[in-house]
This record gives structure tokens, C-alpha cells and sequence, in this order.
């Protein structure tokens, strides 16, 4: 049902040909950049977690991770993920194909400026085996997000 809606989202604003969907699962960052032929770090993955006792998503690049202290700084409370039995319910899109398109209602998203280096990024689609290629641009505007945040480690060439 999540694929849907994402394939019905961007076919509103003509961009439904960007969703493709594969064969292979993309379940995991190394996935799905296999079944798409890119780079690992230019899959943007979706965290999922609860601030404030509500969901969030952060967007961040395939080879970052989150960092707890700048979570923290960023957020005002520790990182919490949402247990994955939760997810879909919270968010919208099932563990493993969770995107920043088409969420329920009320879930803030936020941009990990460690996609920043990009042009162009791809996401999960709504289901485990479809993606968007978008823009960062078009991943800004599509994603609706609330802000760019620093709270990822492990992406920059000195870290």
C-alpha cells in the first residue's frame, strides 16, 4: 500500500516515472545500491525515530551514521528508533522501504546535510524493491522537510 501511495504522489506532480521498481530486494543501504548500480553513499536512507513522543524521519547518505551527541544537540533528548514492529504504523512505510514521501500524517522529515554533497541521490520508493531517483533539489521540495541537520558521523574523509 506505501509503494502505492509514493507512486501516486509523484505521478501527481510528474515525476512518476523516477519510481522504478526491481526485481531485487533493496532492504539494506548495500541492496539496494547493488540492485540500482551506484554508489552506497548516494542511497539516501530514512532513519526512523520518536522526539518528543512523536515520529521523525532523518534522510541521511548511504554511508553515514547517526552520531548519539549530535542527535542530542540537535533534538534535545537521546536517540530513540522506532522498533520495527512500530514503524509502519507511526510512519507509514514498512522497515526496510521507509522513504521521506507520502508519510502519515504529522511526521516531520529532516534533511542530514551529509547528502548535501550529491546532485542527485535515490531512495526507497514505498516497498522493498522500488526507488525514486531524484534531484537534491527535488528531494528537498518532495521530501517536505522541516530543516538540514548535522547529526551524522562516519561520511566525511577525516572522520
Amino acid at each position: 500500500m506505501s509503494y502505492e501511495k509514493v507512486q501516486k504522489y509523484f505521478d501527481s506532480v510528474g515525476l512518476g516515472d523516477r519510481v522504478t521498481v526491481r526485481e531485487e530486494i533493496g532492504d539494506t543501504v548495500e541492496h539496494a545500491a547493488k540492485a540500482i548500480g551506484c554508489e552506497p553513499e548516494r542511497i539516501a536512507k530514512t532513519m526512523s525515530f520518536i522526539v518528543e513522543e512523536k515520529p521523525i524521519l532523518v534522510v541521511m547518505a548511504g554511508d553515514a551514521k547517526v552520531n548519539s551527541s549530535k542527535f542530542k544537540a540537535v533534538f534535545h533528548q537521546k536517540a530513540v528508533m522506532i522498533s520495527g514492529d512500530k514503524v509502519e504504523a507511526l510512519v507509514g512505510h514498512e522497515p526496510g522501504a521507509v522513504c521521506p514521501f507520502a508519510v502519515n500524517e504529522g511526521v516531520k522529515v529532516y534533511l542530514d546535510v551529509s547528502l548535501k554533497r550529491f546532485e542527485d541521490i535515490h531512495a526507497a520508493g514505498g516497498s522493498l524493491n522500488s526507488t525514486v531517483h531524484l534531484t537534491l533539489p527535488e528531494l528537498i521540495e518532495h521530501s517536505h522537510m522541516e530543516e538540514w541537520v548535522d547529526i551524522c558521523k562516519g561520511w566525511l574523509v577525516n572522520e
